[in-house]
C-alpha cells in the first residue's frame, strides 16, 4: 500500500512537471497563434481517475469483561434432644394423718330434781325423776404424724432445633470475551492525476 502510494505521488509529480513544462509550452504555442504563429506542438490533458479499494477491518463492538454470579448460602434445621435441668434432691413436707373418732359421754348424771309446774291453773313445786343424758362426741386423733419427705428430681430433657449451614454462598466469575464486527472502508489506491498527451491535428499542429 505504501509502495503504490509512493509510486502515485512520485507519478503524480512527474506529471505536474511536465503539466507545467506542456502549459509553458501551450501557452507559447497560444501566444505564437495569437501573434498569427504557427503552432508546432499540441498536447491535450489527460485526466486518470483516482483507484479505490474496500477493506475490511475488524472494529470492537465490546470490550468484554466479567460477569459475576452469586449464590447465597442454604441453611436448614437440625433437631437434638438437650438437658435443660440436671438432677437435683429437694425436701417436701408430708402433713400428719388424721382420722375423726366418735364417742359416748354422759352429760348429765339424772336423778331427782325440784321443778316448777303448773297444774290445774295453780303453780307447785313438784319433784320429779330425770334419766341420765349422754352425748356423742367427735374427737380427731393422729393417725400418721407430719414429717419430711426427700424427694429426688430426675434430669429434664426438651428438643431443641437450631439452624445449621448446608451449602456455603458460593461466587461464580464468567469471563466475557470483547465481540468484534467486521467494517467496510474504502481506501486510496492510487492518487488520480492529470498527465499532458501530444496530439498531431492536421494543418494544425505539426512537427
Amino acid at each position: 500500500m505504501s509502495s503504490q502510494s509512493s509510486f502515485c505521488k512520485s507519478s503524480f509529480r512527474k506529471g505536474s512537471a511536465s503539466l507545467a513544462s506542456a502549459s509553458v509550452a501551450v501557452l507559447a504555442a497560444v501566444s505564437q497563434a495569437a501573434a498569427g504563429g504557427r503552432a508546432l506542438e499540441c498536447y491535450e490533458p489527460e485526466h486518470r481517475p483516482a483507484l479505490y479499494d474496500t477493506v475490511y477491518e475488524d472494529v470492537m463492538v465490546s470490550p468484554g469483561g466479567q460477569l459475576v454470579h452469586y449464590d447465597p448460602p442454604i441453611y436448614g434445621t437440625t433437631e437434638s434432644i438437650e438437658q435443660i435441668a440436671t438432677p437435683r434432691i429437694s425436701y417436701e413436707v408430708v402433713p400428719a394423718v388424721t382420722r375423726t373418732v366418735y364417742h359416748t359421754v354422759k352429760v348429765d348424771d339424772g336423778g331427782y330434781a325440784w321443778e316448777w309446774r303448773v297444774i290445774h291453773g295453780r303453780k307447785v313445786l313438784c319433784k320429779v325423776w330425770r334419766k341420765a343424758r349422754y352425748a356423742r362426741i367427735a374427737k380427731t386423733v393422729i393417725v400418721e404424724p407430719e414429717r419430711v419427705r426427700r424427694v429426688v428430681l430426675p434430669a429434664e430433657y426438651e428438643g431443641v432445633a437450631r439452624e445449621v449451614l448446608v451449602r456455603p454462598g458460593e461466587r461464580r466469575i464468567t469471563e466475557i470475551a470483547p465481540s468484534y464486527r467486521k467494517v467496510a472502508r474504502r481506501v486510496v489506491v492510487r492518487e488520480g492525476s492529470t498527465n499532458w498527451r501530444r496530439v498531431h491535428i492536421p494543418r494544425h499542429c505539426v512537427d
